[in-house]
C-alpha cells in the first residue's frame, strides 16, 4: 500500500471515530440534562436485562428492593431508553476504536508513534467505559461526571494529534508563511482559554446537579440566584473568548490563500464560537432549557478540538514544499479532511 492510500484510508477511519465520539458525547449530554443517567441502575445490563423493558410491567413486582441503593429507581421508558442509547453508541465506539487500530499497524514499519497513539486511545476508551460503570455505581456522583468528561477530551485530543499526524505528508507542504510570527502563541493562549472555560462551565454544572438534587425544589428561572461567583466569571470570559478567536479566524481568512485548506477549519472555528455563546446566552436567560445544555457543551469540545487540530497543523506546517488545494486533491494525506 503506497503512502498516500495508507494516509488517506486511516485518515478516514480516524475521522469516522472522532465524529463518534462527539455524538457521544452530545448524547452523554442529553443524558445528564434530562436526568436519565440512572435510566438504568445497573451495568452493563438495565434492569437486569440486555434489552430493556418498555413498560414497568415487565419489570418484577420488588424491583424496587432488589435495586435499593441505586438512587431513584423509578421506572421510566424515555430516560431507560435514553441511557440505553447512551451505553449502545459506546459500545460502537470501541469497535471503530478498535478499527482504527487495527489500520495503525501498518504504521508500525512507517511511524510507530500513530500505532502507539492509536493503542492509548483504545485503552482510554476501555478505561472509559469502566469509569462509566463507576459513574452510574456511584449514583451520579458530580466528581465522578467531570473525571468521565476529562477523559472524554483526553481521547479527543489524542486521536486528533494521531490523525493529525498521519496526513504529516500533507500537512508539511502547507505554506503558512504569511501568518503573523505571534499567531501560534496566540492559538495556544486560546486553546487555554478553552480549557478554563470549560473547567468553569463543569463547576456550574456541578451547582446546577446540587440544586436539582436538593430537597427543596427550585424552578429553573432562578437556578441562577443560588450559583456561585464563578458563573459571572464564565460568563463574563467568554467576550474575551470572542475576540481571541476573532482575532485567529480574521488572520487566518485575510492571510491564507482562498484556495487554502486551513481556511475551511478558520471559518467552522467562528461560527462554533459565536453559537457557543448564543446557547450560553440562552441558558443564561430563558432559564437554562434541558435541551441547550447538551449543544452547549457538544460546541465548547467542538471549538477546543478544531482549535487543537489547527495548533497540530501549524506545528507541522511549511516543512516541505508548499501545497494548495489542488495539490492535496492530487497527493491523498489532508484530502481526506477537506
Amino acid at each position: 500500500m503506497t503512502d498516500s492510500k495508507l494516509s488517506a484510508r486511516f485518515g478516514r477511519i480516524g475521522l469516522l471515530t472522532l465524529a463518534a465520539i462527539y455524538f457521544l458525547i452530545l448524547v452523554g449530554g442529553i443524558v445528564r440534562a434530562s436526568g436519565a443517567g440512572m435510566g438504568c441502575p445497573d451495568w452493563p445490563t438495565c434492569f437486569g436485562r440486555w434489552v430493556p423493558p418498555t413498560e414497568e410491567s415487565q419489570l418484577p413486582p420488588d424491583y424496587h428492593q432488589k435495586y435499593v441503593g441505586y438512587g431513584d429507581t423509578t421506572f421510566n421508558p424515555v430516560k431507560t431508553w435514553t441511557e440505553y442509547v447512551n451505553r449502545l453508541v459506546g459500545v460502537s465506539i470501541g469497535i471503530l476504536v478498535f478499527l482504527t487500530l487495527l489500520y495503525s499497524v501498518p504504521y508500525l514499519k512507517k511511524d510507530r508513534a500513530i500505532f502507539w497513539l492509536s493503542l492509548a486511545v483504545f485503552l482510554l476508551v476501555g478505561f472509559q467505559g469502566w469509569l462509566g460503570a463507576k459513574v452510574v455505581a456511584s449514583d451520579l456522583r458530580p466528581a465522578m461526571i467531570t473525571t468521565h468528561m476529562v477523559t472524554a477530551f483526553l481521547i479527543v485530543c489524542l486521536l486528533i494529534y494521531t490523525v493529525s499526524r498521519s496526513q504529516q505528508a500533507f500537512l508539511r507542504r502547507l505554506d503558512v508563511g504569511a501568518l503573523p510570527p505571534r499567531f501560534r502563541t496566540v492559538l495556544a493562549v486560546a486553546l487555554g482559554m478553552t480549557l478554563l472555560q470549560v473547567a468553569m462551565g463543569t463547576q456550574i454544572r456541578e451547582s446546577v446537579d446540587a440544586i436539582t438534587n436538593a430537597d427543596v425544589v427550585l424552578d429553573r428561572d432562578i437556578w441562577r440566584e443560588h450559583f456561585p461567583v464563578i458563573f459571572y466569571v464564565h460568563r463574563s470570559f467568554s467576550a474575551l473568548i470572542l475576540f481571541t478567536n476573532a482575532w485567529l479566524v480574521w488572520n487566518l481568512v485575510r492571510r491564507l490563500g482562498p484556495r487554502h485548506p486551513l481556511r475551511g477549519f478558520a471559518y467552522a472555528l467562528g461560527t462554533l464560537v459565536v453559537a457557543a455563546i448564543l446557547t450560553g446566552v440562552s441558558l443564561d436567560r430563558l432559564g437554562f432549557p434541558a435541551f441547550v445544555q447538551p449543544i452547549h457543551l457538544l460546541l465548547a469540545n467542538l471549538i477546543f478540538g478544531c482549535q487543537f487540530f489547527l495548533f497540530t497543523a501549524l506545528r507541522q506546517a511549511g516543512r516541505g514544499a508548499p501545497a494548495d488545494a489542488s495539490a492535496a486533491r492530487d497527493g491523498g494525506g489532508l484530502s481526506v479532511l477537506e
